[in-house]
């Protein structure tokens, strides 16, 4: 009786079914947070249509009107915002309270694809928002596009990178999902509140008016208003989001933990 040679089962690495399974797996999680997918894209919409009517009516500047280049940079802004530092973070606080990381370090399946796929549901939100907004803008309220198209695109992008960087730094260090939502929260309104979220930034006081330039908030919602009026974006603010993408995801790979 001859005796077969047993060799262990090798570990596959998982294939594109297996991501995409994943990012759909994240994707229900998402949306059955009805605050987390409501109030990305309710809060901005709600900002836009109160803010609208009246700023469609302001030329500024290159035809563009105050709609252009103060109240859509907000809108914006404030939808990756939302997005990055608010609602990505309290999933991955939860991932890792809850274990599901740990386990899935002794699977082929990697934690780090956990990160991938939230990121890029996370990323479908936030185009889904860009979408929503620019939709009811211009057909709702007569909006242009930006002068410098591709500027913009390029700054988005850039300020969606800062906005991310700092969720994961906020993911890194909250140890619970409600502590990734309450940093989330304050990290918002007090980068909001600095950016022109309450108001023009020449509002604020002498002393801190300077700190629009050079946090991340306040640098995408001026950098994006720039590239709608044509004119030249000041390097401040580029250097700003591209400080907050570097610090923020050097900070976040120091100081995250699986469990």
């Amino acid at each position: 009786m001859t005796t077969a040679t047993l060799h262990p089962p090798t570990a596959r690495r998982p294939g594109p079914k297996s991501w995409l399974a994943l990012v759909g797996a994240e994707a229900k999680m998402v949306t059955r947070d009805t605050s987390g997918l409501i109030i990305p894209l309710g809060l901005p919409l709600l900002i836009l249509v109160m803010s609208a009517a009246p700023a469609s009516q302001e030329v500024i500047v290159n035809g563009r009107t105050a709609l252009d280049l103060f109240v859509l940079p907000l809108v914006l802004t404030v939808i990756i915002a939302t997005i990055g530092i608010i609602n990505m973070p309290s999933f991955l606080a939860y991932y890792r309270r809850s274990g599901i990381l740990r386990r899935l370090a002794v699977t082929p399946a990697s934690p780090a694809m956990v990160l991938v796929a939230q990121a890029v549901v996370s990323l479908l939100q936030a185009v889904l928002g860009l979408a929503l907004a620019l939709a009811v803008a211009f057909w709702g309220f007569g909006a242009n596009p930006p002068a410098h198209l591709w500027a913009g695109v390029g700054i988005f992008l850039l300020a969606l990178a800062a906005m991310y960087a700092l969720g994961m730094m906020v993911a890194a260090v909250a140890p619970t999902p409600n502590s990734a939502v309450a940093i989330g929260l304050v990290l918002f309104f007090a980068f909001g509140a600095l950016g022109g979220l309450f108001g023009g930034v020449q509002m604020l006081p002498d002393a801190l008016a300077p700190l629009a330039d050079w946090l991340p908030f306040g640098a995408a919602v001026q950098s994006l208003g720039s590239a709608w009026a044509g004119v030249a974006v000041e390097m401040t603010h580029l250097v700003s989001l591209a400080t907050t993408t570097v610090i923020g995801t050097g900070v976040a790979i120091w100081l995250f933990r699986w469990e």
